[in-house]
């Protein structure tokens, strides 16, 4: 008879099957009902709704909505393929986003089908799906992403309602700084008879910049014998440049999200003291706050942490080999230590007069080889996990946020580096460094650190003191910056700062 043991590892590898199949729905009828019963009650399986389930991992506590934010988008490409075959679309203006590559999960998902019910799906964590009963564009104008049916992006300008430029700008202006030319909008705005949503494009177009594309639709429209106006569709103007040859949305999001972001920021944070005189005092307080930061950033990932663990690691007594419980904590400290100690000669020269945002640049790969390279020496990690940034796709633990695709990153970094060193105010490279680069999310693991470690390099640059993030703040702390991340509110990050920073002075 076969163990309980062995009969988990058996429904295990059909679950396998599945997944090397990259399948993330699961209908029930693809399960035994022995398979499926097992799965579930060892936490391996998770139920969306009746006779639908998605992959889990067994040591999530309940109510975790990790596996969910990370299976939505696919759960929902597939299912929305079993209920209406390829008769459906997302709505217009979720394309757009979409094309914008803004990955954040809806509180619900807009979807068009000729045969829908004007149904509600409620779906976990309260998140819904709603089918509206609509026409969908021609086979022309619809485009699939990563199984998702969407709107073309010149469709979806064109049919996006009025108010999700003023709802969404980052989105809508990231969106149509992809275009390259008007003849990709003209031909559907002339075969539609657009004038008033012509004129809406123009005035977009106008407001990102992109004067030549707003000209050519009013002149082609004009010829064509249709009166139109342009009108500026945004509530504001941006002063952030978008290059016209810069197709990435994930780079246009990080300049207009800056931008937007920066006057909040000015507003709240305390203004700069300017760079210390005495840089050796600064620097001995920096050394001395090093156990109380450790433990409290090491904690907020999650790391079992004692002050007596941080010193005896930091005085060299230890032993990475040492197979105990304390073994992953201790090489976990030790990393820290030994990257504390690449960012306070980062700390140096940048009270020295250097640039904040170049010794960043050129330096945090430094704090992250340091971070990991214990790990790497007691064969927990590989060599080349300390080569760069990650090569796959990354999710943050209970957030919506998906940050962008690794492809990507290679791109974004080096523009957020650009505009962390083009940016005059101190108090901006502070919040809005700590929080794109957690955004952006580059690496596997360590972001978390990494950004703390980016923010207090930024906080020499204008001479405020080192900040610690305290423990016993962490849920407030991973709010703000969900807040920032899915909302877009910089706000409560600022202020969360701020207040610690205030304390500090």
């Amino acid at each position: 008879m076969a163990k309980p043991s062995e009969k988990l590892a058996e429904s295990l590898e059909v679950l396998h099957v599945f997944q090397k199949k990259g399948v993330v729905a699961i209908r029930s009828s693809e399960l035994t009902r022995t398979h499926r019963e097992r799965l579930c009650k060892n936490g391996f399986l998770k139920e969306v709704f009746k006779g639908w389930y998605i992959a889990a991992r067994p040591d999530e506590a309940a109510g975790e909505s990790t596996a969910w934010y990370a299976s939505f988008w696919r759960f929902c490409a597939a299912y929305l393929q079993y209920r209406f075959n390829t008769n459906w679309c997302l709505s217009p203006e979720q394309s757009l986003s979409l094309h914008a590559e803004n990955w954040t999960v809806p509180k619900q998902l807009l979807v068009r089908a000729s045969k829908a019910r004007n149904n509600i799906t409620a779906l976990p964590h309260g998140t819904s799906l709603l089918d509206t009963r609509a026409s969908i564009p021609a086979d022309k104008d619809i485009e699939q992403k990563d199984g998702l049916r969407i709107f073309s992006l010149p469709a979806a300008l064109i049919a996006c309602a009025p108010g999700y430029f003023r709802q969404n700008p980052t989105d809508t202006r990231a969106a149509l700084s992809m275009i390259r030319d008007a003849s990709e909008v003209l031909d559907r705005l002339l075969e539609g008879g657009h004038s008033t949503i012509a004129g809406r494009l123009a005035g977009a177009f106008s407001n990102i910049g992109r004067d030549k594309i707003a000209d050519d639709i009013m002149k082609t429209m004009h010829t064509a014998g249709y009166d139109v106006r342009a009108s500026d569709p945004f509530e504001t103007q941006i002063q952030a440049v978008l290059p016209a040859r810069e197709q990435s949305p994930y780079v246009n999001r990080i300049r207009l999200m800056w931008q937007d972001m920066r006057r909040p920021v000015i507003e709240r944070f305390p203004a700069a003291p300017g760079l210390p005189k005495n840089t050796k005092a600064y620097l001995k307080r920096v050394e001395d706050v090093y156990i109380t930061d450790a433990y409290h950033s090491l904690s907020i990932e999650g790391y079992q942490v004692s002050p007596e663990l941080i010193e005896r690691v930091r005085s060299g007594n230890w032993n990475p080999d040492k197979d105990d419980r304390e073994h992953r904590n201790a090489l976990a400290a030790r990393g820290y230590w030994q990257a504390y100690q690449a960012v306070r000669e980062s700390v140096a020269k940048v009270l020295q007069g250097n640039v904040p945002g170049s010794i960043a640049g050129d330096e945090h790969r430094n704090w992250y080889r340091e971070m990991f390279a214990p790990g790497v020496s007691a064969g927990l990690m590989r060599p080349s996990d300390l080569a760069g940034y990650r090569n796959g796709p990354v999710y943050i633990r209970r957030s919506k946020h998906t940050p962008p695709r690794h492809e990507a990153v290679r791109d974004v970094m080096p523009a957020f580096f650009d505009l962390l060193q083009e940016e005059t105010e101190p108090s901006v490279r502070v919040v809005l460094g700590h929080f794109i680069f957690v955004y952006i999310h580059p690496y596997f693991d360590g972001n978390g650190r990494m950004g703390r470690f980016l923010m207090n390099v930024m906080l020499a640059g204008g001479g405020y003191p080192w900040t610690v993030v305290p423990l016993e703040e962490r849920n407030t702390y991973m709010a703000a910056l969900e807040e920032a991340s899915v909302g877009q509110n910089i706000v409560p990050f600022t202020d969360f700062l701020a207040k610690l920073v205030d304390a500090e002075l």
